[in-house]
């Protein structure tokens, strides 16, 4: 994989951080030093050696959009990340108010990094960052690294008529798979037609395919059932979005259209528009394999340099 696929500020990278997962540059190296280990353990990219668990932990993560998706994830306007001709001290304060003081998390959110073997970074990054934001795993099995093109984020918004599975209702929740990667929403209980306006968020690898999409009612006591499943085609949405470049630079416009057909589980035309800066696509699925449902989602795509 390229080294300048990773970037943490714009300069090319020569370390990456055990304990978060993440590739820096060397202007930036010397202040995650500075943190200690027990916040950001510095490893050379050529002259350290990765072991297995290391690098699986590194797919894991999905790259330094993935977790700055997490660390960056509420930064307060006003507050902007040091670029190649920053000066130290502003690397330092924003690194510091990034990764050590956390302030840029969700609020109900708090990272702690243990020990700096792998096992504790899959104990502690993967699984509370993850679960906290619904951003994905990806299963151990996995085979070396993968190189992801960009993100995309999923916005569960509601599902309508969907299938009774308990005595009167059902407890939905819905599933997003993409490659190896799994997120889940909320389960809403008691609700045929749930409002969730939940975001999910799933990396896409060059050889992508469609997300797939199941609801599920949560049980207890038993395995949960199926309410449905559908299959979304993220390839007219990166194809327009590759082919405008950068939005900022258009106003508000369609750019591209996912067409219903008898093969796909459309309700209507899929629309892809530019809408403030951000290439969007709004989707009506009706659900496969079940009675009755309806679900609308919402897609963003979210370049690397983002």
């Amino acid at each position: 994989m390229p080294l300048c696929y990773f970037k943490e500020f714009g300069n090319i990278l020569s370390s990456r951080s055990a304990n978060i997962g993440v590739f820096i540059c060397l202007k930036c190296c010397g202040v995650h030093r500075s943190l200690g280990t027990h916040i950001s353990k510095v490893l050379s990219v050529t002259l350290d050696e990765w072991s297995d668990d290391e690098i699986d932990s590194m797919t894991e993560v999905g790259g330094n959009s993935s977790a700055n998706a997490i660390y960056e994830a509420f930064l307060p306007e006003g507050v902007s990340k040091p670029g190649p001709d920053s000066s130290h001290e502003e690397r330092m304060r924003f690194i510091r108010s990034k990764y050590e003081l956390q302030e840029f998390l969700k609020p109900s959110l708090r990272i702690t990094s243990g020990k700096t073997s792998s096992s504790s970074l899959k104990s502690s990054f993967s699984t509370k960052l993850f679960d906290s934001f619904r951003i994905p795993s990806v299963s151990k099995n996995s085979e070396g690294m993968v190189e992801f093109i960009g993100l995309v984020k999923v916005k569960v918004k509601k599902g309508t008529n969907l299938a009774i599975r308990d005595m009167l209702s059902s407890d939905p929740y819905v599933v997003l798979a993409l490659g190896k990667q799994t997120v889940q929403t909320t389960v809403m209980k008691s609700n045929l037609n749930p409002v969730w306006n939940e975001e999910l968020m799933l990396s896409v690898p060059q050889d992508f395919g469609p997300i797939k999409l199941s609801v599920f009612d949560h049980d207890t006591f038993s395995a949960d059932d199926i309410m449905g499943e559908a299959e979304i085609d993220i390839q007219p949405l990166i194809t327009s979005a590759m082919a405008f470049g950068d939005p900022e630079m258009f106003g508000n416009m369609q750019i591209g259209k996912w067409l219903k057909s008898h093969d796909n589980a459309l309700v209507v035309d899929s629309i892809i528009n530019i809408v403030d800066g951000k290439v969007m696509q709004e989707i009506s699925l009706k659900l496969q394999n079940v009675e009755c449902g309806e679900l609308e989602v919402e897609l963003e795509w979210m370049p690397l340099d983002q």
